[in-house]
């Protein structure tokens, strides 16, 4: 038996006025998800437990089996494991963003791109590499990370600082969400030379001339200390596999003991090789019972407020990973494959939501069983169904059955 999860990051989205009132899995032609849908189990599940943040830290987690409540302390210190950073208890890990702020007609500083114009990664590499050796020292540590994604460890620092995530805050000004609480102060002030410092970067320069928008500062949010997890194969006795072009899902990958599977031309971004991952991901499962094949494009479309280009990478998963991914197990004899999200990200918030997500189970050894013609993978489809998984990590539970 193979399982296989296909994580479509922040799929799910809310009806949205340029697709006519449709949501974007409603919108997309996906024959591959909807025979999954048609063919299998259909429902919503709660990947985000009542009174957590909604994020892919914690939905990926709920994912994997893992109670976030339980096992949850940062999204910055799963990213640090993808990385292969060692931590000592006393350190904490902060997610250091590169990003546009820049100020409105008002005079407030906005946040303009927590993304800094998706900066590349080899620019960004050097503009962390300086910020290192401006920053670092005296307890703190900086680490390259891929595009704007990057981190900080502080050691025997705070965990407690009142932080936001800088996609939750797109257009808004910044004050109000600046670093509060312990640890504040120290924050502010590196995040203060860090901006001296980027003002005359030569990467900077560079992309003014390029028409790119500058890296102006640092954001941090996401702290936490070294989690500890139980394996998978320890509770489950698997072997398992993850193909993500992100930090933090293969970071968690790394803490559930599964293999890191690094795909050319994976960007975790809407220029993914979605063919290349498809092929990988086919690969993958000749060498191991269980696979999480991830892919970021939704979510970085809904971040963008643009449902046409989120329809569009919901196609390209159903062509290029969801549709050989199928025919691949069909090979290879029985399989349960389970399609979902990790949580919301509609395209109307440009940011996430914890409401619960659709998902769709399809059982080899059930195929030609009951079957429902025309139903479809979507929000509305799932919640017809009546059926809602309340706590999102036993779901893995139902994957594995009988292992």
């Amino acid at each position: 038996m193979k399982y296989v999860i296909v994580h479509g990051d922040g799929m799910a989205d809310w009806p949205c006025p340029e697709l006519e009132g449709k949501t974007p899995l409603e919108a997309a032609r996906k024959p591959n998800m909807d025979f999954v849908a048609a063919n299998g189990r259909l429902g919503l599940v709660r990947t985000i437990p009542e009174g957590m943040a909604a994020g892919s830290d914690v939905g990926t987690m709920s994912m994997l089996g893992y109670d976030p409540r339980k096992y949850h302390t940062g999204r910055a210190p799963i990213e640090a494991a993808s990385q292969g950073i060692e931590l000592s208890p006393s350190d904490v890990v902060f997610r250091m963003n590169l990003v546009t702020i820049r100020p409105d007609a008002s005079g407030n500083l906005v946040m303009e791109d927590f993304t800094a114009g998706h900066i590349e990664s080899e620019e960004a590499a050097m503009i962390v590499r300086d910020i290192g050796a401006r920053l670092g020292g005296n307890g703190f540590d900086f680490y390259n990370g891929v595009s704007y994604r990057h981190l900080m460890v502080w050691h025997g620092g705070p965990s407690s600082t009142r932080l936001t995530p800088p996609h939750d805050i797109t257009g808004k000004p910044i004050e109000p969400y600046l670093p509060s609480g312990e640890g504040a102060q120290t924050l502010r002030e590196l995040m203060a030379r860090a901006q001296e410092m980027l003002r005359e970067h030569p990467i900077n320069r560079k992309r003014t001339l390029q028409g790119k928008p500058q890296a102006t500062s640092i954001w941090f949010w996401g702290q936490g200390r070294a989690p500890s997890l139980p394996t998978l194969k320890a509770r489950f006795g698997i072997s398992g596999a993850v193909i993500s072009a992100v930090d933090l899902v293969n970071g968690l990958g790394r803490l559930a003991g599964l293999e890191l599977i690094k795909v050319p031309g994976a960007t975790g971004y809407l220029d993914t090789d979605y063919a290349a991952k498809g092929r990988y991901a086919v690969e993958a499962l000749t060498r191991h019972d269980f696979l999480l094949v991830h892919i970021e494009a939704p979510d970085e479309a809904g971040h963008m407020g643009r449902p046409d280009l989120k329809t569009e990478a919901i196609e390209r998963i159903d062509e290029l990973i969801v549709g050989p991914l199928l025919r691949g197990l069909q090979k290879m004899g029985n399989f349960r494959l389970l399609l979902m999200p990790d949580h919301a990200t509609p395209c109307k918030l440009k940011t996430h939501s914890n409401e619960p997500v659709p998902f769709a189970m399809i059982d080899s050894l059930k195929l030609g069983g009951t079957i429902q013609p025309g139903r479809r993978y979507t929000e509305k489809e799932a919640s017809q169904t009546g059926l809602i998984v309340t706590e999102g990590h036993t779901l893995i539970d139902e994957l594995f059955s009988g292992v």
